[in-house]
């Protein structure tokens, strides 16, 4: 199976809410792939080597948070290589998503893909979380593979938007019990939910918590 006809037959099966316009969409993805697979080979952004791995663990798994995302302002934090910001930023673009990455490796790659994908609603920010203070706050603050569910909340708590709608979203593998007896008690864990990755049997969670500040 070539990857066009991989990632298709991927957000046909992904329930979270695409655009008619898949066929472009797919188009738009295929292009960060292959992006990230040239640079990864120099710089090893990613231990996921294969683009076709690439489709499932990175693309799909990413957008598995569109269903629980609100508002038009995003943050991403600890980027990395771009994930989930950029497939949310493709899929979504009226979105805003700003892309917050301390490692300057990293955050050069970030750059040169939003100027090679032409992706005009995103911005990077070459900073550590806890440094950072936008004018501007966050509907939703997501990380997926940043920290632990404590250090994640309170590093990133101040970027919400003090609204009550504001949330903070973790992507996480198996259900983080531990993390969870962990979480600071300021915070409320509004939900959790087990998502499906078309291809991946491996288990997804996301922990949707409400900032103290809400």
């Amino acid at each position: 199976m070539n990857l066009e006809k991989q990632l298709l037959e991927g957000l046909d099966k992904l329930a979270c809410g695409l655009p008619q316009e898949r066929e472009q969409i797919s188009t738009h993805l295929l292009q960060y792939i292959l992006f990230l697979d040239k640079w990864n080979r120099v710089h090893n952004l990613t231990a996921v080597r294969k683009p076709e791995e690439m489709v499932t663990k990175h693309i799909l798994d990413s957008l598995t948070l569109l269903p629980a995302m609100s508002g038009t302002h995003h943050a991403d934090v600890g980027s990395g290589a771009g994930l989930p910001g950029i497939p949310l930023a493709i899929t979504q673009p009226d979105w805003h998503v700003t892309l917050i990455e301390s490692n300057q490796k990293k955050a050069a790659f970030l750059t040169q893909a939003c100027i090679e994908l032409a992706l005009k609603n995103v911005k990077v920010v070459c900073e550590r979380v806890e440094r950072f203070f936008p004018a501007t706050k966050f509907d939703t603050v997501i990380s997926r593979a940043f920290a632990e569910l404590s250090a994640f909340t309170q590093a990133a708590e101040h970027l919400c938007a003090d609204n009550g709608t504001s949330r903070l979203i973790a992507m996480k593998g198996r259900f983080p019990d531990a993390e969870l007896m962990q979480l600071p008690q300021q915070f409320e864990v509004e939900k959790v939910l087990r998502v499906m990755v078309p291809g991946l049997r491996a288990a997804r969670h996301l922990i949707v918590i409400k900032p103290a500040q809400g």
